[in-house]
């Protein structure tokens, strides 16, 4: 009777074993296709446990920082709801624009990629909001998308921000950093 027994539980703990080996060397993966697409900056830092873990004391520290913002992006893929961060990007990259030739025409391009209805990555924003984009891109100035932006960043804010807090990717990130750091 023992033997019918333990052989489930062996078998258990043996999957449970290669599920945590999984894991961590998912972490690991991870952790290194993050350091390699970074590599090629003018100063590399590591990633680092202390810098990971400030990613959950807000949305903002997480985005200001280059990896954070890479797992989040790479988070919001994997769940298929990576929209609204690639608006609030395009948003900050087009505030940088000074030529009204140029913004006009990127205007253009983020209204029919972002706001109009059934657009590629149509974002999740009220009617009202909507219009009064339509309106700005006539003659658009570095604010026209700032309402929008804000609504999305407070969608991300409550909703995808603690689910990436939550998922496997980051506590298994976190792991793996927690385990090369108490190796030294």
């Amino acid at each position: 009777m023992t033997g019918l027994i333990s052989e489930p539980l062996i078998k258990h703990f043996s999957m449970d074993r290669d599920d945590c080996k999984r894991s961590k060397n998912l972490g690991k993966n991870f952790m290194c296709r993050l350091q390699c697409m970074f590599s090629r900056s003018s100063a590399p830092e590591r990633l680092s446990l202390e810098d990971t873990q400030q990613w959950s004391q807000s949305l903002e520290r997480l985005l200001e920082s280059k990896y954070g913002l890479a797992t989040f992006r790479t988070f919001l893929k994997s769940e298929f709801s990576d929209e609204n961060i690639e608006f609030w990007l395009t948003c900050e990259d087009y505030k940088k624009i000074r030529s009204s030739f140029r913004m006009t025409s990127r205007a253009k391009k983020i209204y029919e990629q972002f706001v109009k209805a059934e657009s590629p990555k149509e974002i999740n924003i009220d009617y009202h909001t909507k219009e009064q984009i339509k309106r700005n891109v006539k003659s658009p100035t570095t604010q026209c998308f700032d309402e929008a932006q804000k609504i999305v960043y407070g969608l991300m804010e409550r909703d995808s921000y603690p689910r990436f807090l939550r998922s496997e990717m980051y506590r298994t990130l976190l792991d793996s950093l927690a385990a090369d750091a108490a190796r030294g």
